[in-house]
C-alpha cells in the first residue's frame, strides 16, 4: 500500500507501512486494529465484507473508490469537472444562477439568468437538481450538448466539460475600513488566499478584520494551522488523542497578523477544521468570535491508500482546543451569540474604532420602508447624516429637519431583519452621535 503525505480534518494522511500483497478486506481490518480512535459496534475478525466493516464504525469512517476518492478531494479543493455553472430548480428546467469565471459555459458566453431546457437532448423540466448535475458532470475533455433558453429563445450548444474552481474566498472592504474576508473550504491553499486577500484589503485601507468561516466544513489541518498562525498569542493549535496518546500540536508561524482586535464568525454548520481554528483563538484569547455554537465535529480522519486503488477513510484521533477544551459533540460556543455575526461584528468594530468617542443614541426597531423619524428634546441642526448598512457600506438618504425631529428618507426602502447604523457628526456644541437600527 502506498502512503499519502497531507493532511486535513476531513482525510488525514499518515505513513503508515501496510503489506502491499494483502487483500483489500485484510489491509482494511489492519488498519482499523492499528489505527481506528472509537467504538467497535461487532466482530471486526468475523465481517466478510468491507460494507459490514464499515457498519461497525463511526460515521465519519468511509470506504472510498478512486473515483469517489478524487471527487472527495475535489469537493475540498472548490476544484470539479464540467461546465463551470451553479444551478437551481426552475418551472422551466434548471435555471443557472452562477457563471464561473474561466469555466467552459462562461467562455462559451452562457449567463446566469439564462435556463438549461435539455441536456443531450433529454428535456429537463421534470428533473431534479440532483439528476440534471449529475449529467452535466462527467470525464474531462468530454462534450455534453445543451439547450439554453435565453429571451424566450432556445439555443443549442455544445460545450467541453473541463475542470474549473468555485471561488474559495470572497472580499470586500465594509464601511469604516473593515475588512471582510470569507472562507469557504480550509483548501490546501487557503492560508495563501487569505495572506492575499489581508494584503489587499489593507492596501485599501483595512485597519481591522472580520474573517467569516459560517458554513465551512472544513479541510486541511496545515490550512487550518497556519491560519491559527496569523493571529497574535496563538502559539498553539490544537491537543489530539490517538492511540499513541495525547499531544498539543503548534501552530504554523506566519510573518502577516492580523491585527488583535479581529472578529471570526462561526454559525452551526462550521465544522471541523473551522472549530480547530475557533477553539484555538477562544482558548488563547486571541481574537473575538460571533455567532452560534459550531457543529461539535472534533475528530479526525485519516485517508489510507489500499493496494487496489481505492481509499479508507478512517477516524484517527480526537481533537480539542489547545487548553483542552471539548470539541466533539459540543461545539464551540462563540464569545458573542447572535443570529446576525456580520452585523453585530461590524457594528463592534465601528463601535470600538472609527466611533469610540461618539455618544450612543438608545438602540430602535423600525418597520421596514421607506423613512423614519427621530425627535429630540431640543431642536437639532445637522446635514451630514450617514445611514451604514452593517455588513456592507453607506445607504443614500435625504434629511428633513424639522424643529426637533430628523426624518430619514434612503434611496431603498429599508430591508426586513436588517440592521443598520445611524451616524450624526459632532458639531461645535456636541459630541457625535450614532444609534443601532434593527428594521422588522
Amino acid at each position: 500500500m502506498r502512503n499519502l503525505l497531507k493532511a486535513m480534518l476531513f482525510s488525514f494522511f499518515l505513513l503508515l507501512p501496510i503489506t502491499a500483497n494483502a487483500n483489500t478486506l485484510d489491509e482494511v481490518k489492519h488498519i482499523i486494529n492499528k489505527e481506528y480512535v472509537g467504538n467497535i459496534n461487532g466482530n471486526l475478525n468475523k465481517a466478510t465484507t468491507i460494507e459490514e466493516v464499515m457498519d461497525m464504525l463511526d460515521a465519519y469512517s468511509t470506504f472510498f473508490t478512486a473515483k469517489e476518492f478524487e471527487q472527495y478531494i475535489n469537493s475540498i479543493e472548490m476544484t470539479s469537472v464540467g461546465i463551470g455553472v451553479v444551478v437551481e430548480k426552475h418551472d422551466k428546467g434548471i435555471l443557472i444562477q452562477e457563471v464561473i469565471k474561466g469555466g467552459s459555459a462562461y467562455k462559451a458566453g452562457v449567463k446566469s439568468g439564462q435556463i438549461i431546457v435539455s441536456i443531450n437532448g433529454q428535456s429537463t423540466v421534470s428533473m431534479s437538481v440532483q439528476e440534471a448535475t449529475s449529467l452535466i458532470m462527467g470525464e474531462q475533455n468530454t462534450s455534453i450538448r445543451l439547450g439554453i433558453l435565453s429571451n424566450g429563445q432556445t439555443k443549442n450548444i455544445t460545450l467541453v466539460r473541463q475542470p474549473f474552481s468555485i471561488p474559495n474566498i470572497t472580499t470586500k472592504l465594509l464601511y469604516g475600513n473593515v475588512g471582510f474576508i470569507h472562507l469557504s473550504s480550509f483548501s490546501e491553499d487557503a492560508a495563501q488566499l487569505v495572506k492575499k486577500a489581508f494584503n489587499e484589503l489593507k492596501s485599501q485601507g483595512a485597519t481591522t478584520f472580520i474573517i467569516d468561516v459560517q458554513d465551512n466544513g472544513g479541510g486541511y489541518v496545515t490550512a487550518a494551522e497556519e491560519l491559527i498562525g496569523m493571529f497574535p498569542k496563538s502559539p498553539y493549535a490544537y491537543k489530539l488523542q490517538t492511540t499513541a496518546g495525547t499531544m498539543t500540536y503548534n501552530s504554523i508561524y506566519q510573518p502577516i497578523k492580523f491585527p488583535k482586535d479581529t472578529r471570526v464568525l462561526v454559525n452551526r454548520f462550521s465544522a471541523s477544521a473551522s472549530e480547530m481554528l475557533a477553539a484555538a483563538l477562544v482558548d488563547q484569547k486571541s481574537a473575538v468570535v460571533y455567532g452560534e455554537k459550531t457543529y461539535g465535529k472534533g475528530t479526525m480522519q485519516g485517508f489510507f491508500e489500499l493496494s487496489d486503488g481505492s481509499y479508507l477513510k478512517l477516524t484517527i484521533g480526537k481533537f480539542s482546543g489547545p487548553t483542552g477544551s471539548k470539541i466533539n459533540e459540543v461545539g464551540v460556543s462563540p464569545h458573542i451569540a447572535t443570529t446576525t455575526p456580520i452585523m453585530t461584528a461590524h457594528f463592534d468594530a465601528l463601535v470600538n474604532n472609527k466611533f469610540k468617542n461618539y455618544e450612543a443614541l438608545k438602540a430602535t426597531k423600525v418597520k421596514e420602508g421607506n423613512s423614519f423619524t427621530l425627535t429630540y428634546s431640543k431642536a437639532v441642526t445637522t446635514n451630514k447624516v450617514e445611514l451604514i448598512a452593517l455588513g456592507d457600506n453607506t445607504v443614500p438618504i435625504k434629511v428633513t429637519q424639522k424643529n426637533k425631529q430628523l426624518i430619514i428618507t434612503p434611496t431603498k426602502p429599508l430591508v426586513k431583519n436588517t440592521q443598520y447604523m445611524l451616524l450624526i457628526p459632532p458639531t461645535a456644541k456636541a459630541k457625535g452621535q450614532y444609534m443601532h437600527i434593527t428594521v422588522n
